[in-house]
This record gives structure tokens, C-alpha cells and sequence, in this order.
């Protein structure tokens, strides 16, 4: 359970880290990238000096096909958030958890209590009411707007899903390589992005990137260790209500951002959903 807990606070950190970085001015594709690459280099240098990086193919395709979904899902989601209504984003983003609940039984085969059952449905609704209450201006309308939150949910829940696929692959005792891969190529491609979009990466977008990978190398490990001993309906149940709930306490408390009404009911409800998901 310890490694849960710090996966947990390790994932709220990340966000952290990385709306401070949008509140510094950085760019946010070229931040995502230099996380992804510098975490990379880490895990080959420490493989390279132990002679042991010895990338198979099972390795190559897990992480492989993450890192793709990885970098994707980022990109678009930076990108909706300079064109479209923050808060339909974040609710898109935060709902995603969803679908690897959803894979974890349907795919993976876990079950789950009525017990349970019922903290999953209170989970979605405390979501729902923690990411409502932005005010913010539509900016971009009609099925534009909505086929961006649907690709938004969709790209988000993938790439949780498939952090998944480690453990049920049979590749807990080659995590690190895996994340070595997903790293790799998630930055590979979003440095073509950049180059593609001609982006110029200041100094402080690499520092930026650079500190943050750094930190994402301890919270992604925590993630794939969390998800090798204990399910992925408990990981990512538990994962969307606390993290939100730390979102919100700290953007009010520290960020001072307003608390809706519905943002505390949704609080409660999350702590609530928290208790019946950890029941047996």
C-alpha cells in the first residue's frame, strides 16, 4: 500500500510542477519533450554502465506503443487548452481515468465487489463535480469543440490503460526498460513536433523540462511498481479522486483559486468513493 500512496502524491506533484511551468511562461511541447528525453537519457546511461541494455521485442512494443500514446495525448491536451475552454478540457482529461478502470475488468479480467462497484460510480460523480464550476469563455463551439473533448478523453484513458499492459504483459522485472522505451520515443516524437512547428526551445523551457523529468522518472517507477501490487480498478479509482482532490485543495489553498460549492461536495463524495473502493 506505501507504494501507492507515493505514486499518488508523486502524480499530484507532476501536475504541479508542470502548471507552475505554464504559470512561468515555458512552452508547454517543449517542456513535455525535454522531460521525456532527459528521463530517457537517465535510464540508458545507468543501463549502458551496468551492461545490461538488452531492449526484446515484448519491451519494444509495450513501450513503444505507450510512448506514442503518451506524447499524443499530451500534445493535444497543451494544445486544446490554448484553443479551447479549459474547463471542458480538464473534465475530459479527468474522466479518462475511466477508461483503464473500464480495461482493467473488461480486458484484464479484475473483478470487483458491488461494494466496489458502487465507489467506482461515486468515483465518476465526484469527478464530475470537482472539474465543474470554470466559468471561463468558450473558445472554440459547436462539434469542433466537442470532437477535441472527445479526443481529449479518449488519447488520456489510452495512455493510462496501457500502463496497464506492463504488469499483464509479464514485464514487472523489466519496468525500468519499458519506461527507458515510452520515455525515448514519447520525446524523440515530440521533438519532431517541435522542429515541425518551429519552435525555438529557450533555456528556461529546457531547465524547466530538464527538473521536471528528473522528478517523472521517481513518479512514473512509483506508477509501474503501484500498478505491479495492486489492481488497476483500485490504482486508478483511487488515483482520480485523491489527485483531484490534491489539485483542488492546493489550487485553492497555495495557487489561491476559487473552490466551488460543487468542487467541495465533489471532495466529499471522492473521499467517500475512496473508502468503498478499498473495500473487499
Amino acid at each position: 500500500m506505501s507504494w501507492l500512496i507515493f505514486s499518488l502524491l508523486f502524480s499530484f506533484g507532476f501536475g504541479q510542477l508542470f502548471k507552475w511551468s505554464q504559470r512561468c511562461g515555458c512552452n508547454a511541447p517543449t517542456v513535455v519533450s525535454t522531460n521525456y528525453l532527459v528521463l530517457a537519457g537517465i535510464l540508458a546511461v545507468y543501463y549502458l554502465i551496468r551492461g545490461e541494455l538488452v531492449i526484446t521485442m515484448p519491451i519494444l512494443k509495450v513501450g513503444g506503443i505507450t510512448g506514442v500514446a503518451f506524447i499524443i495525448s499530451m500534445l493535444v491536451m497543451t494544445r486544446a487548452l490554448e484553443i479551447a475552454d479549459v474547463a471542458a478540457v480538464l473534465t475530459a482529461f479527468r474522466l479518462s481515468i475511466v477508461v483503464p478502470i473500464l480495461t482493467s475488468v473488461w480486458i484484464w479480467g479484475e473483478t470487483v465487489s458491488t461494494i466496489q462497484l458502487i465507489g467506482l460510480f461515486l468515483t465518476f460523480v465526484s469527478l464530475v463535480l470537482m472539474t465543474r464550476g470554470n466559468k471561463e469563455e468558450t473558445k472554440l463551439a459547436g462539434l469542433a469543440a466537442l470532437g477535441l473533448v472527445v479526443a481529449i478523453f479518449s488519447l488520456q484513458g489510452f495512455s493510462h490503460a496501457t500502463l496497464g499492459w506492463v504488469h499483464y504483459a509479464g514485464l514487472d522485472p523489466q519496468r525500468q526498460l519499458v519506461l527507458l522505451v515510452i520515455s525515448l520515443i514519447a520525446g524523440s516524437l515530440g521533438a519532431v513536433y517541435i522542429a515541425l512547428r518551429r519552435i525555438k526551445p529557450r533555456s528556461r523551457d529546457l531547465a524547466m523540462g530538464a527538473g521536471i523529468g528528473l522528478y517523472n522518472l521517481v513518479a512514473l517507477f512509483l506508477t509501474l511498481t503501484a500498478l505491479s501490487k495492486v489492481s488497476g480498478t483500485l490504482f486508478f479509482s483511487l488515483q482520480g479522486c485523491a489527485v483531484v482532490m490534491m489539485d483542488n485543495f492546493f489550487a485553492h489553498y497555495y495557487w489561491k483559486e476559487k473552490l466551488s460549492r460543487q468542487a467541495k461536495i465533489g471532495a466529499l463524495i471522492g473521499a467517500l468513493a475512496m473508502l468503498l473502493v478499498l473495500k473487499k
